[in-house]
């Protein structure tokens, strides 16, 4: 017997490929491209707090999508969290008719000028899409290049324009206030109320912005920490392993939001590398801070055999060196394996690009390097041979001092060369 599946169901399968298979970057513009047949709409919005550079991923109207705000995709979080379904919303600027959901990572995903009426059906197809994409780009950035947090370090122009936001939205508070206080319209009872009602407003506002602000600019440590009890938790109601958590300083020092992410994907792949050492039943997590750096040590209760050149582990290293610190493992036979990280709280200092003494086409792939370009893109965009590249690379290092791709693009980012 032939069974005939819905065509909603073949696009809901394609989206799930899609978006399967997206880099971070690109994740926006592959989900809007599934949902569009299932629901249309100008454009996508994608707001997430696990994203420290870029917490918005757009695709679309760019006249939607260039004008968004942060405060209007919180405002449209906080309305989901109260139960509204959020048939209608302020975005860039405007009232529109949108779609909204909140993942299960906090992650909320607006589609705007949806042009279908509500349907209960797609609404809980999208739904699933959308939650299945939000723990793709929690895992995408757990997983990102190790350059990645360099690249949010770099990305202050974000906070930024956040700031700018929340400065705008004073302004306009203020001048409301003062239109009401001036106005002859009204008697000083009302007047007062008028007032009174718009303070209110403005104040939840206000602790909403800047509430966005802090979440995207840093986190505190033991906020950090029990996020990261909360990503390894998996392994311990699942497994056989047991993670013992030795708890940071209540009152250390915030952690900048790039730190705080890279840390715990360092930790959890440290984790996974000794877990697949057989005789393992236990490790030990720990972090701490001296004021300049977060201090982090991940150690087993194995026979020292952890595989040193485990992916995992080079990763973690890797993302340590992007952000100027470094990641030591240590293994001593019969008595376990640990790895010593630190990561430093503030960017490094500015490097005088003269005195790494680069030559106009070691410059030049340098700063392709920077932008995240693989080797074959810095070929296809100087006109040379993938080999060409590498020689150059190989030059560029030395010059540097460095050893490895992370290295010299987190030595490359703090000179402005990205």
């Amino acid at each position: 017997m032939e069974t005939t599946i819905p065509r909603v169901a073949v696009e809901l399968l394609r989206a799930f490929g899609d978006v399967a298979t997206a880099p971070l970057l690109g994740v926006a513009e592959k989900l809007s491209d599934g949902l569009r047949a299932m629901l249309p709409h100008r454009a996508l919005v994608i707001f997430t707090e696990d994203c420290t550079g870029r917490p918005q991923k757009k695709a679309g109207d760019a006249g939607i999508t260039e004008a968004v705000t942060i405060h209007e995709m919180a405002d449209v979080r906080r309305r989901l969290r109260a139960g509204d379904p959020v048939r209608t919303a302020v975005i860039a600027g405007a009232e529109r008719d949108v779609r909204a959901w909140e993942a299960s990572t906090g992650a909320v995903l607006v589609l705007c000028d949806a042009d279908s009426p509500a349907d209960a059906a797609v609404d809980e197809l999208v739904e699933t899409v959308w939650e299945t994409t939000a723990l793709h780009i929690r895992q995408l950035v757990g997983h990102a290049d190790p350059s990645q947090p360099i690249e949010s370090r770099a990305v202050s122009a974000e906070r930024v324009r956040v700031t700018t936001e929340l400065t705008e939205r004073h302004a306009t508070d203020l001048e409301s206030f003062l239109a009401v206080l001036r106005g002859r319209a009204i008697d000083d009872r009302r007047a007062r109320t008028a007032v009174a009602d718009l303070v209110a407003d403005a104040l939840v506002r206000t602790k909403t912005a800047s509430d966005v602000l802090l979440t995207v600019s840093e986190e505190q440590v033991a906020g950090a920490f029990r996020r990261l009890r909360a990503d390894l938790r998996p392994l311990t109601q699942y497994g056989r392993l047991d993670i013992e958590f030795v708890e940071p300083p209540a009152d250390g020092r915030a952690l900048p939001g790039e730190v705080a992410h890279a840390a715990r994907a360092i930790v959890r792949s440290a984790v996974l590398a000794m877990n697949d050492q057989d005789d393992i039943t236990r490790v030990r997590v720990q972090w701490d801070c001296d004021g300049r750096n977060l201090l982090v040590n991940v150690r087993d209760d194995g026979r020292g055999g952890v595989d040193a050149d485990a992916p995992a582990l080079h990763m973690a290293q890797a993302k340590a060196a992007s952000l100027g610190g470094g990641a030591e493992l240590t293994r001593v036979p019969g008595w376990g394996s640990e790895l010593d990280v630190r990561l430093p709280l503030d960017p490094p200092s500015p490097v005088d690009v003269a005195e790494w003494g680069l030559a106009p086409r070691e410059d030049e792939v340098l700063r392709l390097l920077a932008q995240g370009r693989r080797n074959r893109q810095i070929a296809e965009a100087l006109s040379l041979s993938e080999n060409t590249v590498k020689f150059h690379l190989a030059r560029v290092y030395r010059k540097l001092g460095v050893g490895t791709r992370a290295e010299a693009v987190a030595l490359a980012v703090g000179a402005g060369l990205a």
